[in-house]
């Protein structure tokens, strides 16, 4: 992605270095420790835990390494990239956009969602607005999922921003109030439907980015690869050997990747109703 000497975005917070103080619970080891299956999440009140925390923290001087920095610089650059497009498709629509603030934490973060620890990975809390994540994610989406490339930690961005945008359309607390009125294998199917969405919104992002000859050769397929990498079935079968279908809250391998290609495709927020699609 061409993302050197574009505009940052104001709506940053860097919290690296700050601990938050667990009052109860136990500490680190008393976080919900969330398989892999969520690292990209929805809803994270429903996977991080509520453990009691003093809104005091400890901090500590902070001092990223050059290529930490450097990502530091990129996602806040995609953050940007991000409310551009978002502005003027609510514009266009006839509303505001509310742009989201993106943290930047290590080891561990608050928010309104509760506690969690980088084992979270990335996830978006309706509670505050707000996106999380450790940038250490970056290596991990290189190393273990074997998705390596700027555009690919793009594609994470924009989906996280994804989740603000069914926030703000409502989207978000109507699935969420269906969570008790079924069973969790029934929710589940709501649930795989909102992330698909998510990803059908990252990919309309890349669709305006790539308008705006932004991309690179090899940027969508490293955002395919990505969305691909964060299947069920395939972090499932990696994870434990087998799938169990019923299990899943974010969808296949394929499903996310023709969802973001869709998005991609047409640019079009009109296509991207999962709740009514006949075949995910």
């Amino acid at each position: 992605m061409r993302w050197q000497n574009r505009k940052e975005s104001t709506n940053v917070e860097d919290r690296r270095g700050v601990t938050p103080k667990v009052l109860a619970g136990g500490g680190i080891g008393t976080i919900i420790v969330v398989l892999v299956i969520y690292l990209l999440g929805g809803d994270p009140s429903q996977i991080i835990d509520n453990t009691a925390v003093d809104n005091t923290a400890t901090t500590t001087p902070y001092v990223g390494t050059a290529e930490e920095n450097e990502l530091a610089q990129f996602v806040s650059v995609v953050l940007a990239e991000t409310e551009n497009v978002w502005a003027e498709i609510f514009r266009q629509g006839g509303s505001n956009y509310e742009y989201p603030v993106l943290v930047l934490y290590s080891g561990a973060v608050q928010s309104a969602c509760g506690y969690s620890g980088a084992a979270t990975g990335p996830f978006y809390c309706p509670g505050d607005y707000k996106l999380y994540i450790d940038l250490s994610f970056y290596n991990e989406l290189k190393e273990q999922f074997k998705a390596p490339g700027d555009f690919a930690m793009a594609y994470v961005i924009a989906h996280e921003v994804g989740h603000h945008v069914q926030t703000l359309l409502g989207t978000m607390e109507k699935v969420n109030s269906l969570r008790s009125q079924m069973s969790e294998e029934e929710f589940n199917q709501y649930q795989v439907r909102l992330e698909l969405q998510a990803d059908f919104y990252a990919g309309v992002w890349a669709h305006y980015v790539e308008r705006l000859s932004l991309l690179e050769e090899g940027d969508l397929d490293e955002a395919l690869n990505a969305a691909s990498a964060v299947g069920d079935d395939r972090i499932q079968r990696s994870t434990q050997g087998y799938v169990v279908p019923e299990s899943f809250t974010h969808g296949t391998s394929e499903q996310r990747k023709n969802w973001f290609y869709k998005g991609f495709r047409t640019g079009d927020m009109n296509q991207g109703d999962t709740f009514n699609a006949e075949v995910l």
